[in-house]
This record gives C-alpha cells, structure tokens and sequence, in this order.
C-alpha cells in the first residue's frame, strides 16, 4: 500500500477486532506480477513496455478492478489502487475481490495499431492469472471499452469465446447498458441520499465539478437534470464558472465543437485550483489524485465533498476537512457505480442475457442506497468519519472472508 493508503487501513484496523496474522495478511497483495512487453512501433522500431497486475485479496470471489494506461502507472500506485478494490467491492457487497492493472505508457502518444499491439501483448502475458472465475479486468485510466474489446478477443483466441472475461466492452461484444454513465450517476445517486439527509433544495444547492472526463462530465449532465445548480465544471485546461448556473446542455456542445471547457462563452473562465475553493456547497474532485492537499484544504469552502477520482484528498488534508466539519463521501463509496454496473455486466455475460437500462439503473440506485445507508448509520453510531465507517465496513467483510475461508 502506498502511504496515503496505509493511513486509511491503520486507522480502520485499530477500530475493529482483526488479529495479526489478519491485519497481516490484508496489509500485502495476494500477487503482483510485472511483465515486460516488446512491441514493434509503426516506425519498425522495438520499443519495450513494462506492465502490472496486481491481485490483492480474492477471499470474497474473483478478483475485479480496472488496468490504466499512465505514464506514471507505476507498482505502487497499483498496488494501493486494487486494495481500495477490495474495500469496495466489500462494501458494495458485489461476490468479487479486487485488483488492478496497468502499462506504463503515454496512450496519447502511441497510434491505435501500437495500442492494439500493446494489448495484445499484455493480455498474452497475464492471461495464465486472469479469466472468468479468476480476475476479471476492465477499463480504467487511460484505456476505453475498444481496448475491452481486443482483450476480450485475445483471451479468446486462447480460450475460446468468453464475454465475461473482462467488463466495459462495447455493447455489441456483450457489454452492459448503462455501464458508460454507471459511475457518475453513482455519484449522483449518492449526492442525492447527502441531501435528503442535509434538508438540502436541489434547485438551491450549488454544485462545482473538477474534471470533466467520464466521470465528471456524466456527474455535470446528470446533476443538472436533478434539479441541481452546477455553477462551475473544469477540464484539464481550466474551468469556467457561473454564480447562477451553468447551461449545462449548451456547455456539451461547446465542449464538443472545442473540446476546451474555459472559452465557454456563458461562464467566466477559472483555473482548476480557483474551482476548488469557490463559494459552493457540494464540491465533486472527478479529476487527477491528490488535488486537495493541506495547502488548499483550508481554503475550501463547501459543506460537501463527493469523492468521484480516486485519492483527490491526501491524509493530512483529510484530517483538516474533518475539523471544520466539512462533510466527506469518500471515494470506495462515492465512485463505485463504475465497478457495480460492471457487476452486472459480468452477470449479464454468464447468464447470456441482457438487461434493460431500466434495470441497471434501479439495481444501481439500490446498491448504492444501501451502501450509504450502511456508512452513514456508522458513522453516526461510533461518532466516525464516513470515510472510517466506509472502511472499517469494508475491511471487515474482507478479513471475515479470509478467517473463514481458513486462510489464517
């Protein structure tokens, strides 16, 4: 586990009843496999790649998590990332355990024939570790549901036609309705259960959005179609805010025509550290980790903050939110629409039956609900963080699996 991570685990071990061999046991991934991967660049050229995955824990079923393509996708960031899998696939109570993959590499600067080679080539090397009923990847940073499709196809080229054996796919491979906008809406969900329980008005409630990737982008849509105010959204090249409310539709097609956020005409144009402190009551970090740090918790003036990335705030900036009683939904529970739709997709694919999105949606809001509901009733019992309560949660179910299961 990385630091960051480390303080989270230590913090919910020392609360709950695990014995060391446990505590152990769930400190370490299962399995870290490292793979170097040559591949023939379109100039002729051999260029050589180096891959992970990373099993942390399976106690609770196959390993499930998603495999980025980073420049920075190093082991540890891989490692730290397929334990909260394992939290959250606890928590959400989905019969899987958690991994996580990834090459280093820059996506952007490879063409879509080297991508392709690359994919190939990783799942020819890590296919003997995943599969199924073993570890089922999925799209993550940097990789998309085109690359699910030939991974889905070179697994099985090796083992014969196997949908289920990675989640995210395209819809015509098998894929599952719904996935596209599954994590946003849990995000959206989420918020909406923060503010029947805040006596929040929709219509009142200001809501800013760093990041306008999958995640931000289907957040910023659906907030503004539950009555939501969203006065500010950023990309990577900054923001652009309203006091009033945004347009939400007329900003799509801006972005759609640009693809740049800040030269939105019907906004003022701010950077990225300017949104996160605006005058607001939900803020969504839907971005890059790490983006609120010690430096800039203080400044941070909304009630709420909805974790949508994965790690936006770090240790110390945690416990600076925490008291000036700023609210925090923490991202195993907030983000984790992404990996329940892909749940149901695995489900669709053994059943060889496909839902409707009707369906997904009302399996998703039922999810997510009890997920929450779960937290939030902790939280409040034993005068804890919902981030504490959202791990001790989590973590407990897992050592439960693994001390019956026999494993220690």
């Amino acid at each position: 586990m990385s630091t960051q991570d480390n303080i989270f685990f230590e913090k919910a071990v020392s609360r709950i009843s695990l014995s060391s061999g446990t505590s152990d046991l769930l400190r370490k991934p299962w399995r870290e496999l490292t793979v170097s991967l040559p591949i023939r660049m379109d100039n002729g050229t051999v260029e050589v790649f180096e891959g992970y995955r990373i099993q942390h824990n399976g106690a609770r079923g196959p390993y499930k998590g998603g495999i980025r393509y980073h420049p920075e996708a190093n082991k540890e960031e891989i490692a730290t990332l397929a334990s909260l899998m394992s939290w959250k696939t606890a928590l959400l109570n989905l019969p899987f355990g958690g991994a996580k993959g990834g090459i280093q590499c820059d996506p952007t600067s490879l063409s879509e024939n080297e991508l392709k080679r690359l994919t190939q080539r990783y799942i020819h090397s890590i296919e003997h570790i995943i599969g199924p009923q073993r570890d089922i990847p999925a799209p993550d940073m940097g990789t998309s549901e085109k690359t699910m499709g030939w991974m889905m196809d070179t697994y099985g080229q090796l083992h014969g036609y196997q949908p289920a054996c990675v989640t995210g796919k395209p819809i015509e491979l098998g894929g599952s309705l719904g996935r596209n906008s599954a994590t946003g809406r849990g995000v959206i969900y989420i918020l909406n259960e923060v503010a029947k329980d805040f006596k929040l008005e929709k219509k009142e409630t200001r809501v800013a959005i760093q990041g306008f990737g999958n995640v931000g982008a289907w957040a910023a849509q659906l907030a503004y179609e539950s009555g939501y105010s969203v006065i500010a959204v950023s990309d990577v090249f900054g923001g652009t805010y309203n006091p009033e409310g945004l347009n939400i539709p007329e900003l799509f097609n801006h972005y759609a025509e640009s693809g740049k956020i800040p030269t939105f005409k019907l906004g003022t144009s701010i950077s990225n550290s300017e949104l996160l402190t605006l005058n607001t009551d939900i803020l969504i970090p839907a971005a890059i980790e790490n983006s609120i740090t010690e430096t800039n918790a203080t400044k941070i003036t909304a009630r709420i903050i909805v974790e949508a990335a994965n790690h936006p705030i770090t240790p110390q900036a945690d416990e600076i939110l925490e008291s000036r009683n700023i609210t925090v939904i923490p991202d195993i529970l907030a983000n984790a629409g992404g990996v329940t739709v892909s749940y149901f997709e695995w489900t669709q694919n053994i059943q060889q039956f496909q839902w409707d999105e009707q369906r997904i949606n009302r399996e998703l809001l039922s999810r997510m609900v009890a997920a929450y509901t779960q937290v939030r009733k902790k939280s409040l019992e034993e005068d804890i963080s919902l981030r504490q309560a959202a791990f001790q949660i989590g973590i407990g179910k897992v050592a439960k699996a693994v001390e019956l299961r026999g494993f220690v």
